[in-house]
Order: C-alpha cells, then sequence, then structure tokens
C-alpha cells in the first residue's frame, strides 16, 4: 500500500471583502488619514459626551452664545452678588450684636458659598444634559411638576423682583444726585420722583438692547466696579468723618415690657433675614455658567469656579467691612430704609463734600442699570422660550426688541403702582431663601446620591434652610403686624 499522505488543516480566516480591498488601496487608508478620522471620532465623542445641548437652546438669549470664561464668571458673579442689599448689613448687628453679628455674617458667607458650589457641579450631569437654568435643574431633581412649583416663584421674583426695586432706586438716586449737583440752581418744574423712574427705566431698556448674556460682560464688569466702589466710599467715609452722636450706642432697642421676648426673637429673626438677603445670585449661577463651552478635558466647572472664586473673595472685602465699619459709626441710629446709603446722606451731608456724595450716588445709579440687565436676563430668556416653543424657530430681533421693552415697562409700572413693594421684602425674600440655602442641597442628594454620612449632613442643612425660611417670613409677618406699612398707590416717594 502506498503511503498515506499526512493533510494539515489551516484555521480558518475572514474572508477579505472585496469592497475592503478597494477601499484599502484608496486614499482614505492612508495612515495620515487614518489618524485623522480617529482624532475626530474622539473629538465628537467627548464632546457629545458632556454637552448634550437642546438645539433650542441656541435660539434663546441666555445660552445663544457660548464663548464664556472664567473672567465672564467673575464679573457676572460680581454684578449679580454685590447691591443696595448689603447696605442694610450693620443693621443685622443692632439686633445681634457684635460678637453673633459676625459669626451668623460669616456662617451665612460660607453656606451660601457652599450651596454655589453644589449648583456648579450639578450644571453637568453624568448622562451629559446641561441645566442651563434653575427651574430646569429643579424639575430634573425633584420632578416636572414639584420643581415647578417649589422654584417658579422664587425665581421669577428674583428676577422680576429685584428689576422693579432697582428701579425705585436708581430713579431715586438719580434724584439726590440731580439735587445735589443742581441745588444751587433753581428749577422752577423739577422732575417728580415717578418721572426718575421713567428715565431710568429708559435707560434700562435701551442698555438691554444688547441680545444676550456674555453680550453683557463688559456691563457686568461695569457693574462690578461700581458695586465695589460705592461700597468701599461708603464705609470709608464712615470711619473717617466724625461719627454723628457724641455716644453711639450698640444696646439692642428695648422693646415694650408687654412683648418683650417675643420682639428679641423677632428682632433676631429679621437680624438673619437681612443677612441672608445681602448674599444673591444663586438664581442666576446656573445662567452664568451655561455661557461657557464644555468638553470632557475641559468641564464648565472649573472656569465658572475659579471665576466666582475671585469674585467671592472680592464680596468678602467689601461686605465684611460695610458691616463692621457701619455699626461701629452709627451703632442702633443706622436708619432702616436704605441702610448706609441714607446714613451717609442723613449724617455727613455737611462735612462731606458735594463731590463726594454726588460720586457715590452716581455710582449706584450705573451699578442699578447694570444689575438691572443681569437680573432681567432670565426673564427675556422665558419669553422668548415661550415664542420658540410654539413657533420652532427663533425670535426676530423686533419681536425681542418688543419683549425687552414690554418687561421695562411692566416693571416701571409695578414701581410706581405699589411702592411700599420694598416693605414686603422680608416676607417675598424669605420664601426665596430655599433657592439659595436649601433647594441645591436637596437636589444633591436626588442627582449624585452620595453616601450615607454626607446625604445626612445634606438633609439637615437643607432642613435648616426650610427652617430659617420660614422663620424670616415669621418675622416678616410680625413686623408687618406690629410696626405696620403705609400702603399707598400710584404715589412714589
Amino acid at each position: 500500500m502506498g503511503e498515506v499522505e499526512e493533510v494539515t488543516v489551516s484555521p480558518k480566516t475572514p474572508a477579505k471583502s472585496p469592497l475592503g480591498s478597494r477601499f484599502m488601496a484608496t486614499p482614505l487608508a492612508s495612515p495620515r488619514m487614518k489618524k485623522a478620522i480617529a482624532s475626530m471620532r474622539g473629538y465628537l465623542e467627548e464632546v457629545g459626551h458632556l454637552t448634550k445641548l437642546d438645539p433650542q437652546d441656541a435660539w434663546l438669549p441666555i445660552t445663544e452664545s457660548r464663548n464664556g470664561n472664567a473672567f465672564y464668571s467673575a464679573f457676572h458673579t460680581l454684578s449679580s452678588g454685590i447691591g443696595i442689599p448689603s447696605l442694610l448689613l450693620p443693621l443685622s448687628f443692632t439686633g445681634l450684636g457684635w460678637a453673633w453679628g459676625i459669626i451668623c455674617l460669616s456662617l451665612a458667607f460660607m453656606w451660601q458659598l457652599y450651596t454655589l458650589w453644589l449648583l456648579i457641579q450639578l450644571h453637568e450631569s453624568e448622562s451629559g444634559t446641561r441645566y442651563s437654568r434653575y427651574l430646569r435643574l429643579s424639575m430634573a431633581a425633584f420632578g416636572e411638576k414639584l420643581g415647578k412649583f417649589l422654584a417658579l416663584f422664587p425665581i421669577m421674583y428674583l428676577s422680576g423682583g429685584t428689576c422693579v426695586t432697582l428701579i425705585m432706586i436708581g430713579g431715586g438716586t438719580m434724584k439726590i444726585f440731580y439735587e445735589i449737583v443742581c441745588g444751587d440752581i433753581g428749577v422752577v418744574n423739577p422732575l417728580s420722583t415717578t418721572e426718575w423712574y421713567l428715565v431710568f427705566t429708559g435707560s434700562a431698556i435701551l442698555v438691554a438692547q444688547l441680545p444676550n448674556l456674555n453680550s453683557i460682560a463688559g456691563i457686568s464688569l461695569i457693574g462690578a466696579l461700581t458695586a465695589v466702589s460705592y461700597c468701599t466710599l461708603i464705609w470709608v467715609v464712615s470711619i473717617t468723618k466724625h461719627r454723628p452722636l457724641p455716644a453711639v450706642s450698640y444696646q439692642p432697642p428695648e422693646p415694650k415690657p408687654d412683648a418683650a421676648a417675643a420682639a428679641t426673637v423677632f428682632n433676631v429673626l429679621n437680624a438673619l433675614g437681612i443677612i441672608t438677603f445681602a448674599f444673591r445670585g444663586h438664581n442666576l449661577v446656573l445662567e452664568i455658567q451655561g455661557t461657557m463651552p464644555s468638553s470632557t478635558k475641559s468641564p464648565s466647572r472649573l472656569p465658572m469656579w475659579n471665576g466666582v472664586k475671585f469674585a467671592y473673595l472680592i464680596i468678602a472685602l467689601c461686605l465684611f467691612p460695610l458691616a463692621i465699619a457701619g455699626y461701629w459709626a452709627y451703632g442702633n441710629s443706622i436708619p432702616s430704609n436704605g441702610g448706609m446709603l441714607n446714613a451717609l446722606y442723613k449724617f455727613h451731608s455737611q462735612d462731606t463734600s458735594r463731590f463726594v456724595l454726588g460720586l457715590t450716588s452716581m455710582l449706584v445709579v450705573v451699578n442699578s442699570l447694570s444689575s438691572f440687565q443681569i437680573y432681567a436676563m432670565p426673564v427675556f430668556d422665558n419669553l422668548e422660550l415661550r415664542f420658540t416653543s410654539c413657533m420652532n424657530k427663533p425670535c426676530p430681533w423686533w419681536l425681542r426688541s418688543g419683549f425687552r421693552i414690554f418687561f421695562g415697562c411692566f416693571a416701571f409700572f409695578i414701581a410706581v403702582a405699589l411702592p411700599f413693594l420694598p416693605s414686603l421684602a422680608g416676607l417675598l425674600g424669605g420664601i426665596a431663601v430655599p433657592i439659595t440655602l436649601a433647594y441645591p442641597c436637596f437636589m444633591w442628594i436626588l442627582i449624585k446620591k452620595p453616601c450615607k454620612y454626607s446625604a445626612i449632613f445634606h438633609w439637615l442643612l437643607g432642613s435648616l434652610g426650610i427652617v430659617l425660611s420660614i422663620s424670616i417670613v415669621t418675622g416678616a409677618i410680625w413686623n408687618i403686624v406690629t410696626i405696620g406699612i403705609q400702603v399707598h398707590f400710584f404715589k412714589p416717594e
């Protein structure tokens, strides 16, 4: 028999596709092109991982431009974080005293800075969604219905209500500035307070024609510089000039004997409310961060937090000297209406040059105009959102301009019709306190699902914010009942 030849079976290999062979022969298969395609694929995957953007966002004024940076973040945060409420800080020391006033101010500063950090971290979810508006983050955390119920009114009050207050402050200070500069010139028919409100509103509407949040970065820089300037100027004048009284009293005002205990408690609550209201801008932090580009390697939280850290260093250098120097200079004599600004006019109108008084007034007016823009932006965004949702196209320029004119006129009408609105600031502002101190803690738990001890800490911190909000509202109601408010419609003073 012949030898049997051994057969070796080689492992099967997949057949090569003729299309693949043809493709490999084309220029697309060159190493350089392969590298470029791989690089482009990696870039798209990287960007898409963190920036699942709603196409409608490109039509809205908050997210229309996403070329923001840490400098823009600092400008916007400073412009929205320092304002007229900070001038009332010395008034909180009259109810708390030196030690507790400084302690409560320090704790409130650290608390709200921490909740601000929470919001910055929550802006970008792990699934890739960016929450560029506080209301959307609230709805994502609490559910659509509950999120709207909890956050819609406070956000609209903090935006629209602040704009109304800025018209009152800006218009009223315009009138004071005119009286300081032209006091010696006899004017037959000087403008009324309502007419000064109208002048301020017209100026604010004119500046509001800038298209989006990034485009007002320069305006926010001006607002930041003027806020730092007038805060510094006021407390420096307060400590360099002679104190108004021979013996400034630091003792808390004595309540009536029949309600001594209750009055003491509510004075403390009102003082805590003043400190809480001095720190603002949490309703804008997500909107500011939404103007920044984001990717896996460079998430928007990094430049945002860098800008916020710088801004809050400046805010601390303004607010703490303002509170301490103001209380040292005036004690319990600090005016309850207007705080340090009115104290400057009341106690130093004779021993301070007209130039300094006029400069301070001008800085307040310019800051009010600048702050109006950033606080009105969420309202503009919401109005355009309604249009783009219904029409599925961007808002034309003439309608965008019309929305802003309409809102300015509406805010002017409220300022004239309800001149007693600042007397209700404690009541309405207390309702908005959870936006700053409570909701960020609860949203962190619901979205991030932290470990047990972290969850307990945030639940306690958020619950304390709710208790503080209820206490401030209760104290405001007590003040309204015991002291009362002057309700007069269409008669601004």
